[in-house]
């Protein structure tokens, strides 16, 4: 695996580093995959209310990007990698307090979720801007379908074996197996992230400049707003549909089996995206992709069946690598044709992660205003119909996006 890539440089050094860098992403993902799911089922079984859920996501989505605003000063002071290992430590620290307070989780829903926010916040600030250094333009699309394929095989197997320990087991006892698998996973994680070479940085961090760079640039200006309605979307549905799936069925497995046929058909669809498309035909992608996933929420809104759940996860699956290989490809385009882009790479990437949260963040807050003020059962439908067009939204700010060649 540490020969995948190939510079035309014979660059064996940054070939090691982007394996690397690939490596530690799949153990994300294959730890993300087994328990992530589940900790919203865990803590629906203690509470049964949609508020605490969304409360404990809401947690994650505030923290994330307060974290990234710190972790890019740490990254531009400091290293990446060692912001790389601080997100890993994090959440490693998370499942720790998972399993120490076991069954008073709902006692301590905003400390959980802020816990893992910052470790997404660090792990995810340093993973991005080390994509951006590692790869290059002739290697990203690849790079990020392989990455693809590497998160669809972990989501695959992640919740399978987690939803069949965990039915295996009376009461929570499954469930603290599944956890401290996962923080043997992210244990691996930190212990390759050593073997990455140190990138320390330098110069001054210029946060708020990059933030206003949108009004200079029309590309960075749309690619932010995009990220907004990516958020929009993303920061409900992350969770409630993996709610649905377990209250139309009672079970931790049928939610295995959920994600094992989703995983399963996004990990032949990331192949196939990172294969056929190309810079010229990234935006029809990306339309393709927002129109699949917007229908795919009229099969969930109304009488909701397992079935139906099952067609849901095949259509998204689909829709998802078709949309993100290309977009994130064109993301990182635009970002290293920006204003100072080779001195500037972290807050660029720090200013995009804010606008994605702030999506995120604008998504549950709508949630706990439907749930708190409304009927849940008139109104949830209704805000899925809503949000769920975020990614159809996207294509209408990257059609405007134009890139130069060279």
């Amino acid at each position: 695996m540490l020969n995948i890539f190939k510079h035309e440089d014979g660059n064996v050094e940054a070939s090691r580093n982007l394996s690397l860098l690939l490596m530690i992403g799949g153990l994300y993902s294959l730890s993300i995959a087994l328990s992530n799911t589940f900790v919203n089922i865990y803590l629906w079984k203690q509470s049964g209310k949609f508020a605490d859920i969304g409360m404990y996501n809401l947690a994650i989505v505030i923290m994330q990007p307060l974290t990234f605003i710190l972790a890019g000063r740490w990254a531009k002071k400091v290293d990446r990698v060692i912001v790389l290992r601080m997100g890993v430590i994090f959440l490693t620290i998370f499942y720790l307090a998972v399993l120490f307070i076991g069954t008073r989780a709902t006692d301590f829903i905003l400390l959980l979720g802020g816990l893992l926010g910052i470790g997404y916040g660090f792990y995810w600030l340093a993973f991005n801007v080390l994509t951006f250094e590692i790869t290059e333009p002739d290697t990203r699309d690849y790079f990020n379908g392989f990455l693809g394929i590497l998160s669809s095989l972990g989501g695959m197997i992640g919740p399978m074996v987690a939803g069949f320990i965990i039915s295996k087991y009376i009461s929570y006892g499954g469930y603290s197996i599944v956890f401290g698998l996962s923080l043997c996973l992210f244990g691996l994680a930190v212990f390759l992230s050593f073997s990455l070479k140190r990138r320390p940085a330098s110069g001054k961090y210029c946060f708020m400049r990059v933030m206003s760079e949108r009004k200079n640039n029309p590309n960075w200006r749309y690619i932010l707003h995009a990220h907004f309605f990516q958020g929009l979307r993303e920061g409900t549905f992350l969770f409630v549909v993996s709610v649905f799936v377990f209250i139309s069925t009672g079970s931790e497995f049928a939610l295995g089996t959920f994600g094992l046929l989703n995983s399963g058909i996004a990990f032949v669809a990331y192949y196939f995206a990172s294969r056929y498309i190309k810079p010229h035909n990234r935006k029809k992608a990306i339309l393709t992709g927002g129109i699949l996933l917007y229908g795919a929420v009229f099969l969930i809104v109304w009488k909701v069946t397992f079935f139906k759940l099952l067609l849901y996860a095949a259509v998204i699956a689909i829709a998802y690598p078709i949309l993100l290989v290309p977009y994130m490809s064109m993301t990182y385009d635009v970002i290293g044709k920006g204003w100072n882009a080779a001195e500037m790479r972290i807050e660029y990437v720090v200013v995009k992660e804010i606008f994605l949260n702030a999506g995120r963040i604008a998504s549950i807050l709508s949630f706990l205003i439907a749930v708190t003020f409304f009927d849940e059962a008139k109104s949830i439908p209704v805000l899925l119909l809503i949000l769920g067009a975020g990614h159809t939204c996207i294509y209408f700010f990257i059609r405007k996006v134009e890139l130069s060649e060279g």
